[in-house]
């Protein structure tokens, strides 16, 4: 039995890490043949098999049973051993595996943290079973609180590992433990600041928090994504956050389209006498000026002094997404229709109603329901 690793085994390591899966096993095989009794060649195999283009895990738990006929102690066998057994749909029977890593690796942190990670899934599993389908509450929360033991067993044992305060994390978000969670967050940030799950909760729930603007959550999402450029879910809250950005636009367009209907006294007040038509040429391009004042102030300079990350994603969205030209069209329809009501000699305010009408109904209409729609 082989003690170190081989320069042949190594490199098929290295080949499962870059996803060239069958060029490793293709390594690992002559290796094989060479020493069939060399242990981690055999759980190599395994691994590559597990984690290759296609789970395999039949073949991963074969290779494993070699492995393990050899040193029946090697808790690295028996560790991939638990996951082939997972990839072979045998999940209840990871834990009896994973406590025997334990026990032959009492201060080692990884088996802690693996068994926490499955435990209160494998009870889960076993309560359905035993209950027609139905997990039943008392036996997960009793799964969740053995597994947050094993968990912080695996912290202790290895203060530095990320893993390990993952699944901490996801420990205390199922058991609705939000002191632990900020805490498992915050430990995963000090030892990976660009970790991006944890960036993007972290990010979600300052964007998200109550009377925070819009402006404000795309700039949240934008530093948080500028640590962790490849995140899809920081993506998305950047998106979500500028689409609430353009959805400003429409209100500054309704409010230009109430001043038009303002400025031709297009609806009669008691007591007071409606302005006579037409307007003369000055007072319709007096008209003009607060709705200029409301698109460079409420518009203009408040994209200008966007960051140019957020300016980006704002033209960015508009190409790719439907709903942000949507709003776009009904802002610039809104728009419209405020500038034919000021700046056309109406004689008459029937056409002007038509138009403030057709402008607002169709903007109203979908405000309530469009909130949520970036795509």
């Amino acid at each position: 039995m082989t003690a170190t690793l081989h320069p042949t085994v190594e490199r098929a390591d290295l080949l499962i890490d870059l996803k060239r899966y069958e060029e490793a096993r293709e390594l690992l095989a002559g290796r094989l043949a060479e020493d069939p009794e060399d242990i981690r060649a055999w759980v190599k195999l395994a691994r590559s098999h597990l984690f290759g283009d296609k789970e395999e895990g039949a073949k991963a738990l074969e290779a494993t049973d070699r492995a393990l006929a050899l040193d029946a102690e090697d808790t690295g066998a028996l560790t991939i051993r638990a996951h082939a057994l997972r990839a072979s749909g045998r999940f209840p029977e990871t834990e009896g595996v994973l406590r025997e890593v334990i026990r032959l690796a009492p201060g080692h942190w990884h088996g802690y943290a693996l068994l926490a990670n499955w435990l209160w899934r494998i009870r889960m599993i076993s309560s359905g079973q035993a209950n027609g389908g139905t997990a039943r509450r008392e036996d997960m929360t009793a799964g969740l609180r053995e597994a947050d033991e094993l968990v912080r067993e695996a912290i202790r044992l290895g203060p530095e590992e990320v893993y390990a305060y993952e699944v901490a994390l996801l420990i205390a978000d199922m058991t609705g433990d939000r002191a632990a969670a900020e805490q498992w967050e915050g430990a995963i940030l000090r030892i990976d600041p660009q970790h991006e799950e944890a960036l993007t909760r972290r990010a979600k729930k300052a964007a998200t928090a109550p009377g925070v603007k819009a402006t404000e959550a795309a700039t949240l999402y934008a530093d948080a994504l500028s640590s962790a450029p490849g995140s899809t879910l920081m993506q998305r809250g950047l998106d979500e956050a500028s689409y609430r950005l353009l959805r400003g636009v429409r209100w500054l367009a309704l409010l230009c389209l109430a001043l038009s209907a303002a400025g031709i006294d297009l609806f009669a007040t008691e007591g007071e006498t409606q302005r006579e038509l037409p307007l003369v040429l000055g007072q319709r391009l007096w008209d003009l000026v607060p709705m200029a004042a409301i698109w460079v102030l409420g518009a203009l300079l408040r994209y200008r002094r966007l960051r140019a990350g957020i300016q980006v994603n704002l033209l960015s969205l508009i190409r790719r997404r439907t709903w942000p030209r949507i709003v776009l069209g009904q802002a610039a329809w809104a728009m419209l229709c405020a500038l034919l009501i000021t700046q056309i000699p109406w004689t008459q305010r029937t056409v002007p109603l038509v138009l403030f009408w057709a402008g607002v109904v169709p903007t109203v209409a979908t405000m309530w329901f469009d909130r949520k729609k970036t795509g």
